[in-house]
């Protein structure tokens, strides 16, 4: 599918690896949507590349349910969709005093990643699969999960678990969509510049870039983006969790 044309959305496009996507699809002639909570940000990215802005809780059913059709009305039929709000603060299973973590502080971290993704992702393919084909798809659906989901670290119980189970659902969600033509898929990133990772101090960073094999840095957002665009571009990606992390295999801590 070619960008130059489409509508598209992205959730957490405000800042960070959404943001990079917003500004990657616009600049390819896609008419773009920011999700996201951040109105600031949001508002200003959205001026920056001559888009849209919606604030949006993912979890919120009938909010993303509004949102979709506010953004069909602003920029016609979405086909692109790229999922990138998430949330990942660290927290151990048992904390140094042996208490366990309160189970709402998993489960709001779980709710946000995993439900929110499940959440935009069935509005959006319910609002796409019954429109006109573009060639021989209708659209492309790209989720965020992480190495996390296959190298998660310890204090990333609750992370982990948000997105394995992105990872987990993208096969039969792109086998279930393959009748109407929407391909499905996902990018486990690995160490990313994301403004979480700006804000430690530049040996931190220096630090952490140095466990990716090659290249040994951090990962940049536009990569991130440079993937979106890869994937939407071409047809036979479809139902795949592709890694982007430099080779790296997380330590435990």
């Amino acid at each position: 599918m070619k960008i130059d044309g489409q509508a598209a959305i992205v959730t957490g496009g405000a800042s960070g690896l959404g943001g990079a996507t917003v500004d990657l699809l616009a600049q390819a002639g896609a008419k773009v949507t920011i999700f996201d909570l951040n109105a600031e940000l949001g508002e200003a990215k959205a001026a920056e590349v001559g888009g849209a802005f919606i604030k949006v809780n993912v979890t919120d059913e009938g909010e993303v349910e509004a949102a979709i059709a506010k953004a069909e009305g602003l920029h016609g039929k979405a086909r692109i969709l790229v999922n990138c709000a998430g949330i990942g603060p660290p927290k151990k299973v048992i904390d140094r005093e042996g208490n366990p973590i309160p189970l709402p502080e998993f489960t709001s971290l779980v709710n946000v990643n995993l439900f929110g993704t499940f959440n935009v992702l069935s509005k959006f393919a319910a609002a796409l699969h019954t429109a006109e084909p573009l060639g021989e798809e209708r659209g492309v659906i790209i989720n965020t999960a992480s190495v996390a989901a296959f190298d998660g670290q310890i204090g990333q119980a609750a992370y982990a678990a948000s997105k394995g189970g992105i990872v987990g659902m993208t096969l039969p969600v792109a086998r279930e969509f393959a009748r109407y033509g929407i391909r499905v898929m996902t990018i486990a990133p690995g160490l990313f510049l994301t403004p979480l990772m700006a804000t430690l101090p530049q040996e931190a960073q220096d630090s952490l870039g140095r466990q990716v094999p090659f290249p040994p840095r951090l990962g940049d957002p536009s990569e991130y983006a440079r993937m979106v665009a890869a994937i939407v571009d071409n047809p036979m990606l479809n139902g795949e969790t592709i890694r982007l992390d430099g080779a790296i295999r997380m330590a435990p801590k």
